[in-house]
């Protein structure tokens, strides 16, 4: 009867009914850094107009993205070997002779 879109919408438009001034006040301080973030770096790029970049520019440019993409793909597949791994799993209390291999019903009390 709806479709999957008009779905998401209503859920959407559920939970901004539901937010707080906290979370407003948030929101407007993040938007407000976007458009910050936006207009310094149409100041930058307007202000680099003309300008030519060495051949030591382009390499520190390709030498940083590759360090980049190195750094995320490796963090990455530590997070899905971690998963894979049970070491996501949560903590529980292993008392000290269950780790030691000791049952309660060999104990001397």
């Amino acid at each position: 009867m709806f479709s999957k879109h008009s779905m998401a919408i209503g859920s959407i438009a559920k939970s901004m009914r539901t937010m707080g001034k906290g979370s407003w006040a948030i929101l407007a301080a993040l938007l407000t850094l976007c458009a910050a973030s936006a207009v310094v770096c149409y100041l930058g790029w307007i202000s680099a107009a003309g300008t030519d970049v060495s051949r030591a520019g382009y390499a520190a440019l390709v030498l940083g993205v590759v360090c980049s993409l190195v750094v995320g793909v490796g963090l990455m597949a530590l997070i899905f070997y971690s998963s894979r791994a049970g070491y996501d799993e949560p903590a529980r209390l292993v008392k000290d002779d269950q780790f030691r291999g000791i049952r309660d019903s060999d104990r001397e009390f």
